[in-house]
């Protein structure tokens, strides 16, 4: 079953969640669906800023170490309490022994303390690091920030969600899904950015733009 068809039918479901939960998520969702601009996240043919982020056990990893290795794929997802974010990372997890047959490292990204990168990792059985952003800084100087709106707020208390707790941070701001793939040089090569956190990137059309590297 293709990643697309699993996020399908988690949004089906979701049509059945109440009304107060529901509404003000999917307007959050339309209104910055048609707000974002493309344009001013990062490009394929720019250079990657460096990074030097906390893995889930707190030991820095940085971009010039991991591409002195081969090249890159970095996917960012919002945390471990977004469904669709966990079918992503279940289907790259899924595709790994393929990404690194051909040389590259497979490296997830959040605002989330080291911590609770921790559970995520060990709940969807990752076996490629997941790293640290805390406060979106990383994102942001890839222009791919979402502020939610505070309409959420009461929603996510509702659901139990905690971001300044998993974050560190009350800024409840959230990466824009997006998947990068980087060649060993720096250079970004391929990008997949959508303000529409229900679709994400097959992990079989990261394996094409490898093979086209």
């Amino acid at each position: 079953m293709s990643l697309q068809t699993q996020l399908e039918a988690l949004s089906a479901q979701f049509v059945n969640a109440p009304a107060e939960l529901r509404d003000p998520i999917n307007t959050a969702r339309t209104d910055f669906m048609k707000t974002f601009d493309v344009s001013g996240a990062i490009q394929p043919g720019q250079k990657l800023p460096e990074f030097q982020l906390p893995d889930s056990l707190n030991k820095t990893v940085s971009s010039s170490e991991l591409l002195s290795k081969g090249p890159l794929l970095i996917t960012f997802y919002r945390g471990e309490w977004c469904p669709f974010c966990n079918l992503a990372l279940h289907a790259l997890q899924t595709k790994l022994a393929d990404f690194k047959a051909k040389g590259v490292t497979l490296v997830a990204i959040s605002p989330e303390l080291p911590d609770k990168s921790l559970s995520t990792a060990e709940k969807q059985k990752l076996e490629f690091p997941v790293l640290s952003d805390v406060g979106n800084k990383y994102a942001r100087q890839l222009g791919i920030v979402f502020k939610q709106p505070d309409s959420l707020r009461p929603v996510f208390a509702k659901l139990g969600h905690d971001l300044l707790k998993d974050n560190g941070d009350d800024s409840f701001e959230v990466p824009v899904p997006a998947t990068l793939l980087v060649d060993r040089d720096g250079t970004v090569k391929k990008t997949y950015v959508n303000p529409d956190y229900t679709k994400r990137l097959e992990p079989d059309v990261a394996l094409e733009w490898i093979n086209s590297l």
